[in-house]
């Protein structure tokens, strides 16, 4: 196996992600033949779930895991290495399941600057002139996609190559992963119907549907992996957590004001859909108090999917003005120190513990 290298270009993009993306791809080579048994369109709804794994991304969950794994004293050379990457790949799967499931509940047309999953499938049936509703179609099936997704992620764990005994220390934590991750959407869902605007309830949704899976638990599966002292995997897990919430509280800003050639989303998708962000919570908690006009268009402007730009702008306005985005970028510089301070203190290799730095520091950091 070559040897997985985990340095950082300026982007902050690992090059084990090659090797992540051959594991994958091998993975779904691998069950091509029963997708092809079952016939029918699933070849090609699967070659879209497919395209979607291969197509983009950091990988940042895996190389979380790889790095931990390196900190906790694994061997990039030995026998093992090959079965840990593996392992770590199958991080993605789990990450497809949420993105596809994340973008129909959000109503999103793009991710990566293509069409959604639900959206390039309605395309489809919209084209061929199939009968019913093609939107219905669209997400109908991506769901499946998406629970496929979830199944093969499992599978690919299990058919990792790692030993039984290490398959049994990491199980639980992959369990309690998936459930976090799943609960979190709830609570985003319920968030957006607005039953609770508060500050904690959006930090809770952040822990639970981003935090957790992105960061914290990669990194505790990388370091059970390795079998880790206790302490340095719940090191690990208070770094992982830190950072874990910047990057979402980074995401938050990222979705009212980024730059759609970076982001790959249309700018203020977030108001569109109406997430309830930290960002949200802090600026209508202090126009509730201050300015309760700016307090009516915040929340008239959650949700409303045809709203115009020059809205999106008001509201963009109205965040700055209430110092919403100065306290969430004091969040995340916050977090940011804690953790970089956890991880100075902790036994991580050297090595690793400075790759994880510029991974800590390249996820939370990303420009608007």
């Amino acid at each position: 196996m070559t040897t997985p290298r985990t340095e950082y270009s300026p982007d902050g993009a690992p090059t084990v992600r090659t090797l992540v993306e051959s594991a994958l791809t091998t993975f779904f080579e691998s069950r091509s033949e029963q997708v092809a048994a079952v016939g029918g369109g699933y070849t090609s709804a699967v070659r879209d779930l497919t395209t979607f794994v291969l197509r983009g991304g950091k990988r940042i969950r895996p190389a979380f895991a790889w790095t931990a794994w390196l900190g906790a004293g694994g061997n990039p050379n030995g026998d093992d290495a090959a079965a840990v990457i593996r392992a770590c790949a199958s991080l993605e799967l789990v990450q497809a399941c949420a993105l596809i499931h994340d973008d129909i509940i959000d109503a999103s047309i793009t991710r990566r600057g293509f069409p959604t999953v639900h959206i390039g499938l309605a395309d489809r049936h919209r084209d061929a002139g199939w009968s019913g509703s093609s939107a219905r179609f669209g997400e109908s099936a991506a769901i499946l996609l998406g629970d496929l997704a979830l199944c093969w992620a499992d599978d690919m764990l299990r058919e990792s190559g790692i030993d039984g005994t290490t398959a049994a220390r990491v199980s639980p934590v992959w369990s309690a992963m998936r459930t976090e991750v799943l609960g979190g959407q709830l609570l985003d869902i319920e968030a957006e119907a607005g039953l609770d605007e508060s500050v904690d309830a959006a930090m809770r949704v952040n822990r639970y549907k981003t935090a957790a899976y992105t960061v914290e638990r990669p990194l505790q599966i990388g370091a059970v992996l390795a079998d880790a002292p206790p302490q340095l995997v719940s090191d690990l897990r208070s770094f992982g957590t830190d950072i874990g919430l910047a990057f979402q509280l980074r995401d938050d800003l990222l979705g009212v004001f980024g730059d759609p050639e970076v982001t790959g989303k249309p700018s203020g998708d977030d108001i569109r859909e109406g997430k309830r962000t930290v960002l949200m919570a802090v600026a209508m908690a202090r126009a509730d108090e201050v300015d309760p006009p700016s307090a009516s268009l915040l929340r008239q402007s959650l949700g409303d999917e045809q709203q115009s730009e020059d809205r999106i702008e008001a509201v963009r306005t109205a965040l700055t003005e209430l110092g919403a985005v100065a306290d969430v970028e004091q969040r995340i510089s916050h977090l940011t120190e804690r953790a970089l301070a956890t991880l100075d203190a902790s036994t991580v290799e050297a090595k690793a513990a400075e790759q994880l730095r510029g991974m800590a520091i390249a996820a939370t950091q990303r420009s608007y």
